[in-house]
This record gives C-alpha cells, sequence and structure tokens, in this order.
C-alpha cells in the first residue's frame, strides 16, 4: 500500500478527520489534503515525522504499511494479521470492509448513547 492509502487507512481507523490531524500536527489541511489526494504526493521526512507521531505510528509503517520490527507494532498482532489480509484484497473489497467498519463503528455510537 502507498503513503496515501496507509494514511487514509491510519485516519479510518482512529476515527480522526483531516482538519483534526491539521491542528495535531500544526500542518495545513490543504497540505495534508493533497497527501491524500489523487497524486498522493510524498511528505518530507519531518512532515512524515509530525503525521506519524499524531496517529502514533511509525513513518516506516506509513510509508511501507508494515512494521520492520512486529514486537515494536503501534497494532496488536491480531490487528497486524488483519491489516495483512486487507491488503490482499482488491480496492473493491478492502471498500466493502471499509464501510462494514462504518456501519459497525455507527452502531457503537448508538448503543453507547443510548446507554
Amino acid at each position: 500500500m502507498t503513503f496515501k492509502e496507509n494514511l487514509k487507512s491510519e485516519l479510518s481507523y482512529k476515527n480522526i478527520l483531516v482538519k483534526e490531524l491539521a491542528a495535531l500536527t500544526g500542518i495545513s489541511k490543504n497540505t495534508l489534503d493533497n497527501y491524500l489526494s489523487v497524486r498522493g504526493y510524498m511528505p518530507p521526512a519531518d512532515v512524515a515525522v509530525k503525521i506519524a507521531n499524531a496517529l502514533e505510528v511509525t513513518v516506516e509503517y506509513l510509508v511501507t504499511g508494515e512494521e520492520r520490527n512486529p514486537g515494536r507494532s503501534s497494532h496488536g498482532s491480531e490487528i497486524n494479521e488483519l491489516i495483512q489480509g486487507f491488503k490482499q484484497l482488491n480496492e473493491d473489497n478492502r471498500e466493502m470492509i471499509k464501510d462494514i467498519m462504518n456501519l459497525l463503528k455507527a452502531r457503537e455510537r448508538k448503543t453507547r448513547s443510548n446507554m
């Protein structure tokens, strides 16, 4: 997966909006949008570090989608297994999985608000 795809995935996973990431990092929303655009620009190293720190992942993970040292991964082993399976799916199936996750998150929010 590309930086753009990994960044989108982390934003979705952590339920963070681009404008929230901009506030956390001090990077303009327009700049972040460029990294998420069709062209998917790669940020300079110092910017990638700010983004990774805000998302609590490594720069390596954002760039490659993999951790070199799985024992120090920001995700548990179960999550890493899911990520690896997700990477093997085609784009249509990835979108379907994202839709299912969003439905489940909405259901959980609704359940929590009814408590």
